[in-house]
């Protein structure tokens, strides 16, 4: 379990899901524009929210829990 949130796995897995697909735009950016504009309703584009962006949640806590707290 230890392996699973290092930072050499963490990092990229946060990077490939934040910008796949990148054609024609990013899905994490393509969901974060829907949110904020109140379009984000469907059940598969709150799944894609969730998807593209728990890597970089989990590594945001990893980076406080060792750094900040």
């Amino acid at each position: 379990m230890n392996q699973l949130l290092s930072y050499s796995f963490l990092i990229p897995i946060a990077l490939v899901l934040a910008v796949l697909p990148v054609f024609p735009e990013p899905h994490l950016v393509e969901k974060i524009r829907m949110l904020s504009q109140g379009d984000l309703k469907k059940p598969i584009d709150i799944f894609d929210l969730f998807w593209h962006s728990w890597p970089i949640f989990l590594l945001c806590y990893k980076l406080a829990k060792d750094y900040v707290l």
